[in-house]
Order: structure tokens, then C-alpha cells, then sequence
């Protein structure tokens, strides 16, 4: 399997471990598969194969260069005990005919942790194979998650250093809890003063800071990222979407063959991606429902097939999709432009430097077919935990409001029968102040930690052990600078000469 540039040359290709490394192509686009692999998955075999096995299948067909007895051995120490439920990404069905897979059951408590408890096994292998001698830098913007889970999953990790930039006052407390108490000698987190979209230009730029990087090389390091915006990263989210499939199978709710619709909360357009990439493997998605916050940028655009970034910027109780520059739905266009390179890089100057890009209507027409699109007011984000708590006694997160809003939105609007899976993206647990509220119509008595326990009294049920662990973590001082001051901050955390 070779992987190629979003925007450069068919014949300027890298293997996987290659890919992993390095993240981000030199041009600035993103790494996808020169030819997607055309084996459909066994979907009948699906109800009777452990979510392991599922992961299996997929890095097989995507990660060739590596043996299966490095993949199988990553697998497992990704998808073991760390895990409040064995399951890994267990479906729990609360509402009519939609189900609600959640993706929260890891370390961090959020779906970062499917793909970022697996991605260092990938990295280390991938350095192994390509008998690299550099320390991999893990550089990484985060809206919150992200971040946690990429330190969680990479640290004491020989040869590597993670550090993360996160927008300042732009994350819950509970992610900045999570950040400022991870624990490990190769992990650095600071916030900088702007929104993620700041901190994600700014590692874009620095990735393609040819003079920088070669500074790097001379002195034992390399770039590498652990944002979706990394095929490593990406590819493994794949399996969830599988194994909901063969779950939904197995309890007997819909038949081999049967199509699904999921609907996925999305900022930065990777976990609806992997979603995607699904269907392509075969998977029977009808639709692919793209859940906005109040940062509608995704959902203006597959209503118009105009991507227009210029507009306000929104800090919400939903802040993992606090994103106005969704770097992964480059990937999608790429797909739906035949892989015209020339096309997204047009696309992409014009974001640049116009703020805005129009899609020709044939890649509009193909976006219509395939996804919908709506987003959810913070008020009405509020209102669909309380509606879901009180009809079913079920706790979702503000994220998993939004999908779970756009999802009744899109059902009454369509007349859609299909079954949905809402992709449920993080725990209640990690925004207890805003479901606190939302359940009970108060504020809870202190914000932070403290709210955890007000949201465990109203609903009486015990807390995980991953939950449990948010309260054994002392944090470090936070650090803030400006995004300009990003790139000498690495130099000096790297203790380097330049």
C-alpha cells in the first residue's frame, strides 16, 4: 500500500510506516491511499468477531508493510485492560430505532482514545521498519481531547516527544485537567492565546517550516502528528463503524445487508471520515449525518458547497467541535474530485488566502447523495440531554447531544426510516457542569472535578475506574503564550541550538 499528497504528484509516493512518520506531506496536504484497497469486508462474520479481530482486518489492508504479528501485538496492548468495557465500542439502544455507540470507554474518556491507544504501536514499528534514529516530536493542536488522549497514549513511549497546543480557556476543565496531570517525561501541554484553528494553522506552518525541520534533523529529531490529519490516526477509527454494524446484527435489531445511517459530531471532519472510508469498504451506509455545533461551517457547506471560513467563531459548551478549518474533509474532496490533486490544491489556496472555496457541482451532487447536514444551538444542545436523560434515564454528552438533535432534526425533515447510530464521542462525565445542568436545571455548587460527583448523586449509579482516575492526578502549572511564539517554544523544550 502507497499513500500520496492530497495536492502533489501520483509518483511522489511514501510506504505506510513512511506515512505514519511523517504525518503531514511536505506540500501541506494530507496522506491518503494511492489506491484504496478494493477488498469488501466480511459483514456477515461481523456479529461473532471481537472488536481486536475487526481492527485486524483493516490495518491489514491499509498497513501491509507491517507483519500481522506487529499489528496483533500493537492490537492488543491497545484494546486491553485500559478499557472500562471489553467490548471496547459497545451500542446502547435508548431511543426507538437509534442507537447510540459509544466511543468513551478508554483512559480519556473520549473517542480520541480508539485510535491514539493503538497509533504508538504504529509509530514505534514504523520507526523499527524504517530503521529511523531520530526522536519522533509528536506535534499536536488539540480542542481538548486529542491532546489528553495522544499524551495518555505515547507516554514514557522510548524515542518520542509529545507536545501540545491548546487554545486557552477554549477546553473543559476536566480536559484541562486531564492535560495538566498526565504523567510521563515526554510529554509537554500549553495553551495559547486564540482557538484551535490558531493552533492548528501554526503546527500546519510548522510542519512546513523546510528551514526548521532541517534544524530538527541535525540534531536527532522529526516531526510527527497524532491530529487525524495522520493516516495512523485515521485508519483505525475504522473498525467502530464495523464493528456497530455487526453488534446491531448480533442483538438482531436489522439483518445482514440492512443499511445504516450514522451520525457523527464532527469538527475537524476525521471521525465521519473513517465513516466514510467504511462505506467504501463495503459497510451498507445509507447516510452519513454531519452534526455541527454553532460553528456551522460543515453544515453551510453541504447545503451550499460553499466552504466559507469567515465568519464568527463560537466558544460553546460543545468544544471538541469548536473548529472552523475541518482539515480532514480535504480528504473527502480529494475522493469525490477522482483524486484531481491540481483541483485541491486550487481549493485549498483559495481557503488560504480568500477565506472560502465553491465545489464544482459534480463533487456537490456526490455530497448529496451520500451526506446530510445540520447543527445544534448550544440551547438545544442543552435541551436534548435533558429530553434523553428524562425519557430514558440516559446520560449523553454534549457532543452526543448534538448528533442526537441534528439526528431527530434530519428524521422529521426526510422521513428517514433507516436505522441511525449516533456516534456517541465522550463521556457525561468529562461535561458534568453542562449536564448537571441540563438534568437538573441548576449549576452545579463548584465547577471542575467537584461536578463530577454532583452529577453522580442525581444519577446514582457508579463511577468507572477510568472516571475514578480523574481524581488521582495532580496538575502542573499551566503555561500560555501567543501562536507566534509556538515555534521558539519548541526549540527551547527541545534544549536545541539553532
Amino acid at each position: 500500500m502507497q499513500y500520496r499528497s492530497t495536492r502533489g504528484s501520483i509518483d511522489d509516493t511514501l510506504n505506510a510506516p513512511q506515512a505514519i512518520i511523517k504525518g503531514l506531506a511536505d506540500d501541506g496536504g494530507l496522506l491518503v491511499p494511492v489506491k484504496f484497497p478494493s477488498s469488501s469486508l466480511p459483514i456477515e462474520k461481523l456479529p461473532k468477531m471481537t472488536y481486536q479481530q475487526i481492527v485486524q482486518l483493516i490495518l491489514n489492508l491499509f498497513f501491509d508493510d507491517f507483519t500481522s504479528e506487529q499489528l496483533q501485538k500493537g492490537i492488543e496492548q491497545a484494546y486491553g485492560e485500559q478499557w472500562d468495557n471489553q467490548q471496547i465500542t459497545p451500542i446502547s439502544n435508548h431511543h426507538s430505532n437509534n442507537y447510540y455507540l459509544e466511543l468513551f470507554h478508554g483512559p480519556t474518556l473520549a473517542f480520541k482514545d480508539i485510535a491514539l491507544q493503538i497509533l504508538p504501536h504504529l509509530m514505534t514499528s514504523a520507526v523499527t521498519i524504517e530503521q529511523i534514529s531520530n526522536k519522533i516530536i509528536i506535534l499536536t493542536a488539540t480542542s481538548g481531547d486529542t491532546g489528553t488522549a495522544a499524551m495518555r497514549g505515547f507516554s514514557n513511549q522510548s524515542g518520542t516527544q509529545v507536545i501540545v497546543f491548546y487554545p486557552h480557556g477554549g477546553v473543559s476543565p476536566v480536559q484541562l485537567k486531564q492535560m495538566l496531570g498526565q504523567r510521563g517525561n515526554n510529554l509537554t501541554a500549553i495553551a495559547i492565546e486564540g482557538n484551535f484553528d490558531d493552533a492548528q494553522t501554526e503546527v500546519k506552518r510548522i510542519f512546513n517550516d523546510t528551514t526548521f525541520n532541517q534544524q530538527l534533523q541535525q540534531n536527532g529529531y522529526q516531526f510527527s502528528s497524532a491530529n487525524s490529519m495522520n493516516i495512523g490516526r485515521l485508519i483505525p477509527q475504522i473498525a467502530y463503524y464495523f464493528s456497530a454494524y455487526g453488534q446491531l446484527v448480533d442483538k438482531g435489531k436489522i439483518n445482514v445487508g440492512d443499511a445504516l445511517n450514522f451520525a457523527v459530531p464532527t469538527g475537524n471532519f476525521g471521525d465521519i471520515l473513517a465513516g466514510y472510508y467504511a462505506k467504501k469498504l463495503g459497510l451498507p451506509i445509507n447516510k452519513l449525518i454531519c452534526a455541527s455545533d454553532e460553528n456551522n461551517v460543515l453544515t453551510d457547506f453541504f447545503k451550499t458547497g460553499k466552504y466559507n471560513r469567515q465568519r464568527q467563531f463560537y466558544l460553546t459548551n460543545s468544544p471538541a467541535m469548536d473548529i472552523l478549518v475541518s482539515s480532514n474533509l480535504e480528504r473527502l474532496l480529494f475522493d469525490l474530485a477522482g483524486n484531481n490533486a491540481e483541483l485541491i490544491s486550487e481549493y485549498m489556496d483559495q481557503l488560504a488566502q480568500e477565506g472560502h472555496y465553491q465545489v464544482n457541482s459534480v463533487i456537490k451532487a456526490q455530497l448529496d447523495r451520500q451526506f446530510a447536514a445540520g447543527f445544534a444551538t448550544q440551547d438545544q444542545v442543552v435541551q436534548e440531554i435533558h429530553q434523553v436523560y428524562k425519557a430514558d434515564g440516559y446520560l449523553i454528552d454534549p457532543h452526543t447531544a448534538v448528533a442526537s438533535f441534528v439526528t431527530k432534526q434530519y428524521q422529521a425533515s426526510h422521513s428517514d426510516k433507516t436505522p441511525t447510530v449516533i456516534v456517541s464521542t465522550a463521556s457525561p462525565y468529562k461535561f458534568p457542569e453542562t449536564v448537571y445542568k441540563a438534568i437538573t436545571e441548576q449549576a452545579v455548587s463548584t465547577p471542575g472535578l467537584t461536578a463530577i460527583h454532583d452529577l453522580q448523586k442525581v444519577v446514582q449509579q457508579p463511577l468507572s475506574n477510568n472516571v475514578q482516575a480523574l481524581f488521582e492526578q495532580s496538575i502542573r502549572t499551566e503555561q500560555v503564550i501567543q501562536p507566534a511564539k509556538m515555534e521558539k517554544t519548541i526549540s527551547k523544550l527541545l534544549a536545541s541550538t539553532y
